[in-house]
């Protein structure tokens, strides 16, 4: 009797060890993981503004220089639709600004169109709640415009002599002074597609997305990855991001529209090209 029991008791023992040591720890992970998705602490909308977010800037970052793009479709063995798509830059008149029209409709689709769609037929939402709508104050947005952009001048002209920047600035800069016009307006016309992409993007989707859950904090949550894709830009450019960043999130969030940061940054980054132009001696 005493010989069946003992191994008996060392199996009891041994599985009430197991349960004890191994067995309750993971039934509580399991518990905890559940927990999460049974009561969500962010809501269904700031997630999927989240994870828009995300992937639109992944697919900017890897799809948005034109070679990296047909790299993309020789991996998927699209190889006919790269060959059409590189003789048709070949063929360009001029290639420079064939890459940076490329480069701007990348931007619209990703940072613009794509989550102007998630808004209306995910999120059932207007984009008006999102800051795509127009201020109802045109003098009130006048007067933050001009007192923004006056107090910015003088830093723009300073760094437009800086060589950090004339290496990166302007985006377009035609081989010959001679092919400067029409070309440049046309660049600058897609330039402010771009900058209206990206306050949509960072000052509209992200900040008015994410208000519900955190409020004001959402500014700060977009000016991270806002600061971000500054990173192959100068120093300097990149510590003023995080503080543009701030004033045009905080002038969205109170105002309910992007259309005066729109104004701003785009007033800002005209300047900057003309300057540098002039600098640079093409104008």
């Amino acid at each position: 009797m005493r010989s069946s029991f003992l191994p008996i008791s060392t199996s009891c023992m041994r599985s009430f060890l197991m349960n004890s040591i191994i067995g309750k720890p993971i039934q509580k992970l399991l518990s905890n993981i559940r927990s999460l998705f049974e009561s969500p602490k962010i809501s269904r909308k700031s997630f999927i503004v989240l994870i828009i977010g995300a992937l639109s800037l992944v697919f900017i970052r890897y799809l948005t220089p034109f070679r990296e793009f047909i790299g993309l479709l020789d991996l998927l063995h699209l190889t006919s639709s790269a060959e059409q798509l590189l003789t048709f830059r070949n063929e360009a008149q001029d290639q420079q600004l064939f890459d940076l029209i490329y480069w701007t409709l990348c931007r619209i689709l990703f940072y613009l169109i794509i989550p102007l769609m998630v808004i209306k037929f995910i999120l059932k939402k207007p984009g008006s709640e999102f800051g795509w709508r127009k201020s109802n104050s045109f003098r009130k947005d006048l007067k933050i415009f001009l007192g923004f952009f006056c107090f910015m001048l003088p830093l723009v002209y300073f760094v437009s002599t800086q060589d950090s920047f004339l290496m990166k600035y302007p985006f377009y800069r035609p081989a010959d002074v001679s092919d400067i016009w029409p070309n440049l307006v046309i660049w600058e016309l897609f330039y402010f597609l771009q900058f209206v992409s990206l306050e949509f993007f960072f000052r509209g989707f992200m900040v008015h997305g994410l208000k519900e859950d955190v409020g004001d904090y959402s500014v700060l949550f977009m000016v991270i990855p806002y600061c971000m894709i500054h990173f192959q830009k100068p120093f300097l450019e990149t510590i003023g991001a995080i503080f543009a960043g701030l004033i045009l999130g905080y002038l969205s969030l109170r105002k309910g529209s992007i259309f005066t940061g729109i104004a701003l940054h785009f007033g800002v980054a005209i300047t900057m090209d003309i300057l540098a132009l002039y600098h640079l001696g093409y104008l």
